[in-house]
């Protein structure tokens, strides 16, 4: 029987290899009980273009491990995309579902402008 945290790196993989073909730049989350973090990786997945997470100084402040925190985020990493000239990007979860606090930082990245 595999581990959850080996099923979840299988499907990752799979989603890396398909964004990786198409020489996509990457949103890529990662979530933790207590936070979760955004960075955007060039199409080569060596040099992080930017990034954002709940231990920003901005964000620190209130409750960190929620679906808020999450929308705040996505929201901060799409406006820090958009200042280096990125707006079309590969959502790459993680191997994480899509629902809850990922889908939240998905939404709220999207409505800021990122086309996904």
């Amino acid at each position: 029987m595999l581990s959850k945290k080996v099923t979840r790196l299988r499907r990752a993989r799979r989603s890396r290899i398909k964004m990786r073909e198409i020489g996509a730049i990457r949103l890529c989350v990662h979530r933790t009980p207590k936070h979760i973090y955004a960075q955007l990786l060039n199409s080569e997945g060596n040099q992080v273009l930017t990034h954002a997470s709940t231990l920003d100084e901005s964000l620190r402040s209130s409750n960190t491990g929620n679906v808020e925190a999450a929308k705040k985020v996505g929201e901060l990493v799409a406006q820090r995309a958009k200042e280096i000239g990125v707006t079309k990007v590969a959502f790459d979860r993680s191997g994480f579902l899509y629902h809850g606090r990922v889908k939240a930082l998905a939404d709220a990245a999207r409505q800021q402008g990122l086309e996904f």
